[in-house]
């Protein structure tokens, strides 16, 4: 598609403009509805009438559903092709999805956390009130919240009130954060993929630490229920929490057509807590 030239070698990266929106817009206006851009060595398509959009997004989704990796999230998520976001269109992604949504997205599965949702909102009034007259961080009160949820749907434990759930919600919710703006960071990396093993920002070398620190959790959690469930101790009335399902489809090895291996286990778990916190 048309487009403006751009400068050599970085393209129209140093015309982009904060508010994207109001930009793509002035482009739209001189290049028509469907425009392309350079943006270092990448060249992005920019649509911008909702009948290109449906096209796209609708009538020739498949066509358009892999996405282009950024470093960071390839970094974060073992490799960027063991999870259910950056996992390229296939037999991978469509396993990954059916056991997300059988498990997590089901209504037996949002039923079966309805309690907790409505015993974490309590909690949330009570310590609200605990602090009457005082500022309070409703902010980190609600992620608390959201957190317990969360986490108890995916491995069945949540943090009790007190002084302990504040300072690991804090701890968790900064991390969290910072893996945030890493990812929406601008990379030269992600527009010069040769440039990407010099790590010049130093974002996949920061990205790298943060999953050493997911790792070391999800490593002690997942250790601690495998024992549980070789010496019998699984559930045994009521649903499996996430954790325990995909154990399971570990240990068979999938879904018979593709495998299921630790590491989807690992990145299932990375994706889903982040993305859930932030909705």
């Amino acid at each position: 598609p048309p487009g403006p030239a751009g400068l050599p070698l970085v393209g129209s990266l140093p015309f982009l403009k904060p508010d994207l929106h109001s930009y793509f817009a002035r482009l739209a206006r001189a290049h028509g509805p469907i425009f392309s851009l350079r943006l270092g060595a990448k060249l992005a398509v920019i649509v911008t009438s909702p009948s290109l959009a449906r096209e796209v997004l609708k009538d020739q989704d498949a066509a358009f559903a892999n996405r282009d990796v950024p470093v960071a999230a390839r970094v974060i998520t073992y490799g960027g092709g063991a999870e259910i976001v950056w996992n390229p269109n296939g037999p991978v992604w469509r396993m990954l999805r059916r056991a997300c949504v059988r498990e997590l997205l089901c209504p037996a599965g949002l039923d079966a956390v309805y309690d907790l949702r409505r015993q974490e909102v309590r909690s949330v009034v009570r310590s609200l009130r605990a602090h009457a007259g005082s500022p309070v961080d409703v902010g980190a009160e609600m992620f608390l919240a959201v957190m317990n949820v969360i986490t108890s749907t995916m491995w069945g434990r949540t943090l009790e009130e007190g002084e302990e759930r504040s300072a690991v919600g804090k701890e968790f919710r900064e991390l969290v954060a910072e893996i945030t703006e890493l990812l929406g960071r601008p990379n030269v990396s992600d527009f010069f993929p040769a440039l990407a093993r010099f790590d010049l920002q130093g974002i996949q070398k920061q990205m790298h630490v943060m999953l050493e620190r997911f790792d070391g959790i999800f490593e002690s959690i997942i250790e601690r229920r495998r024992r549980r469930l070789e010496e019998g101790g699984g559930k045994k009335q009521g649903r499996d929490d996430f954790l325990e399902f995909m154990l399971r489809l570990e240990a068979e090895g999938g879904d018979g057509k593709t495998p299921f291996t630790m590491t989807n286990v690992k990145a299932l778990l990375m994706v889903s807590i982040p993305s859930f916190l932030f909705l």
